[in-house]
């Protein structure tokens, strides 16, 4: 028996008005896409071209030359700088993941909403105001207790309350992300809600974390404003986190804008590091959590 009704075709025509306004808008996405890239691509590429022809060994075993010396480095920088972020995110994960962890598994809606909120306008401070704070917190103290003034510690600690809201807004939303069913399924065995969410929610959640803590470590790595309040810089080796420290985004401003060739040289191969180090850091990150699923 055949059918009375004509046989259609599903294919759509080149010429209907959705097809096109498919085609126009995948075209546009596209476009804007590669716009966006423009400014990335801008800027790493200079960067590269830039820092590439200073970059030597120099550059990691030796000191900052005099302004007319044209041997030196910034070895004390990529050094001070690896102490500070190492000095915040001592300070910054632990509290930001606990904290992540209370607003969803143990607070109440009421009070997790006001934190939530106060995460967010934090995120939103100008770096600049953290190091305004870090100096009366840390670098007054330091004086008050004779302890010394600017150093590692204050530019730390600075570094740490830009990376909290980012640790734990990222925690947090990670954390929500995990089902309920898994939770619902560990108390079912009997499991604590302690015990649930160390050995159950946790490690699910655990790529995402990483991954945000990576992001507040490479914003940490590039501010300059809070460590010029705080560490200041110094021209040798950091000794103690009591003293000031040189970083690399500060010796990128302080450089670059010198009147001395070889000082603006060193700022563009101290650019290149800087970059790198947050490439590197993004790449271990993603192969841990890789490595973890």
């Amino acid at each position: 028996m055949t059918s009375s009704f004509p046989q259609r075709s599903l294919t759509r025509s080149p010429s209907s008005p959705r097809t096109l306004f498919n085609t126009v808008m995948t075209g546009l996405a596209f476009i804007c896409g590669a716009l966006a890239l423009i400014p990335l691509l801008a800027v790493l590429s200079y960067v590269i071209i830039r820092g590439f022809s200073s970059i030597n060994l120099d550059v990691f075993t030796q000191l900052p030359p005099s302004p007319f010396g044209k041997n030196g480095g910034f070895g004390n920088a990529i050094l001070g700088t690896l102490l500070m972020v190492g000095i915040a995110a001592l300070i910054s994960i632990p509290f930001g993941v606990l904290a992540a962890i209370y607003l969803t598994e143990f607070s109440s809606q009421q009070v997790a909403k006001w934190i939530r909120f106060a995460t967010n306008v934090l995120s939103g401070v100008p770096s600049i105001i953290a190091g305004v704070f870090a100096y009366g917190i840390v670098v007054l103290s330091l004086v008050k207790l004779n302890l010394g003034s600017y150093s590692a510690l204050g530019g730390g600690f600075a570094l740490a309350i830009l990376m909290l809201p980012i640790i734990v807004r990222t925690t947090d939303e990670a954390l929500q992300l995990v089902s309920q069913d898994l939770r619902q399924a560990s108390v079912g065995l009997g499991a604590t809600n302690l015990q649930t969410v160390t050995q159950v929610v946790l490690p699910a959640a655990l790529p995402a974390i990483v991954t945000g803590s990576t992001l507040a470590i490479a914003r940490a790595a590039g501010e300059t404003a809070p460590l010029i309040f705080t560490a200041l810089f110094s021209s040798f080796w950091p000794d103690s986190i009591l003293k000031p420290t040189a970083s690399l985004a500060v010796l990128v401003y302080n450089f670059a804008t010198s009147p001395y060739q070889s000082w603006q040289s060193l700022a563009w191969a101290a650019s290149l590091i800087l970059v790198l180090m947050v490439l590197i850091t993004s790449i271990i990150s993603r192969w841990a959590t890789k490595q973890k699923a």
